[in-house]
C-alpha cells in the first residue's frame, strides 16, 4: 500500500527546478530538494505515514493467523496534490536602465516583444496578463529640460515641454510604472494606458504598440535597477491606492526582465535583501518567479543585478544584450515560463 501511496504522490509532484538547465547549483537554490527516499516510503511535505499492517491471512509457517486481523485500510484521501498552476496569470515587469548607450538595445525589446507575448499566448489558452515598465531613476525625463524647457535651455527638440508642470508625485517615485517616458530618444509621448492605471493588462487596445511606447524610456536617466524593482515589490506602492495598486496579483506568476548595458553598482541595499522583497511580495515562494536579465551573461563583481538574477531564483536566464536579435533569447523565457506555471501553486 504505501508503494502505492509513493508511486501516487511522486507522480503528482510539479517538475523539480533544480533539475532544470536554468536552476542555480544545489548549494545555492531554493527550490524544493529531491526527497531521496527509497520505493515504499511516503514522499512529500505529507510526512512520514505509519506502515500499514502486511497481510496476515496466515503465518510464515503457513497456518492460519488469528491474532492480528487483516485490515483494509484502502487509499488515504489525500486531496488534490497537483498544483494549481498559474493558468495563465502572469505579471510581467521590465525593469530598464535609462543610462545612456541603451537606444539600440531598447529598440531590440521592443522588436522582440510581439514574438515573446505571442508565443506566452500560443502556450495557455486564457492568457491574463499585467505588463509594467519601470526604469532605473526616480526623475522624470530630463532635469535640464525640466528646469528651462526653453529651445535654449533644453537640447531636445521633440521634449514634451507642455507635459512639465503636471508631472506627479507618480512620475517621480522610484518603482512607479512609466507612463510617459521622457528626455533623448525616449517615445516623450503619454503612451495612453486605458484605466488610470500604469500598466497594460488585456484591456488594452494595442498592447503591443503601448508596450513600444513605454520601452522606449529614453537615455537621460540611471541604471540603478536593484533598486528600482525593490521599490516595485513594495506593498504600499502595490496596494489600492498606490502608484501601482493592483499590478501584483497573489494568483499570478511574476516574470521580472532586466534590461541594461551596465553595471548597477549605485542602488541602494544588496542583491540578498533585493531578493528577500521580491520574494516576500510573493509570500515567500522564489519559485512564483522568473527572472530573465539581458545584459553581460557573465557576472563580473560589480555586476550586483547580475549576482541577483544568478543566485537566487532558481527560474532565471541570462541572455547576452550584444546579441543583435533577443527574439531567441525570449523564446527560452516563455519555456522556462511554462515550466514555472505548471508548478506554480497561487497564496
Amino acid at each position: 500500500m504505501s508503494a502505492v501511496l509513493a508511486a501516487t504522490l511522486a507522480a503528482c509532484e510539479g517538475p523539480d527546478p533544480a533539475a532544470s538547465s536554468f536552476a542555480l547549483p544545489p548549494t545555492a537554490s531554493s527550490a524544493p530538494d529531491s526527497t531521496g527516499d527509497e520505493p515504499g516510503t511516503s514522499t512529500g511535505t505529507t510526512g512520514t505515514s505509519e506502515p500499514v499492517p502486511e497481510d496476515s491471512s496466515t503465518s510464515s509457517t503457513g497456518e492460519p493467523n488469528t491474532t492480528l486481523p487483516r485490515q483494509d485500510l484502502g487509499m488515504p484521501d489525500l486531496g488534490d496534490l497537483h498544483p494549481a498552476g498559474c493558468k495563465g496569470k502572469i505579471d510581467f515587469l521590465f525593469v530598464i536602465s535609462r543610462y545612456g548607450l541603451m537606444e539600440s538595445k531598447q529598440a531590440r525589446l521592443i522588436e522582440a516583444f510581439p514574438h515573446f507575448i505571442e508565443t506566452i499566448e500560443s502556450k495557455f489558452a486564457d492568457f491574463d496578463y499585467h505588463i509594467m515598465v519601470v526604469d532605473g531613476d526616480e526623475t522624470w525625463g530630463s532635469q535640464v529640460c525640466n528646469a528651462d524647457c526653453s529651445p535654449t535651455g533644453c537640447p531636445y527638440p521633440e521634449y514634451p515641454c507642455d507635459a512639465v508642470a503636471s508631472i506627479s508625485t507618480c512620475d517621480t517615485t522610484m518603482g512607479a510604472g512609466t507612463v510617459f517616458p521622457a528626455g533623448k530618444a525616449a517615445s516623450n509621448v503619454d503612451c495612453g494606458i486605458v484605466g488610470g492605471r500604469r500598466y497594460i493588462t488585456r484591456d488594452q487596445p494595442n498592447p503591443v504598440d503601448t508596450f513600444a511606447c513605454l520601452a522606449q524610456v529614453g537615455l537621460t536617466g540611471d541604471d540603478r535597477l536593484g533598486e528600482a524593482v525593490t521599490a516595485a515589490m513594495a506593498p504600499q506602492i502595490n496596494d489600492a491606492g498606490g502608484c501601482n495598486g493592483g499590478f501584483l496579483r497573489d494568483d499570478a506568476l511574476l516574470m521580472i526582465t532586466f534590461i541594461a548595458n551596465t553595471t548597477d553598482q549605485f542602488s541602494a541595499g544588496k542583491p540578498k535583501e533585493w531578493a528577500e522583497t521580491i520574494t516576500a511580495a510573493k509570500h515567500g515562494d522564489a519559485n512564483s518567479v522568473v527572472v530573465f536579465s539581458i545584459q553581460e551573461p557573465e557576472c563580473n563583481p560589480w555586476d550586483r543585478v547580475c549576482d541577483l538574477v544568478k543566485y537566487y531564483f532558481p527560474y532565471h536566464h541570462i541572455a547576452d544584450d550584444d546579441e543583435e536579435d533577443y527574439r531567441p533569447a525570449f523564446e527560452v523565457a516563455t519555456d522556462l515560463v511554462e515550466e514555472a506555471c505548471s508548478a506554480f501553486i497561487p497564496q
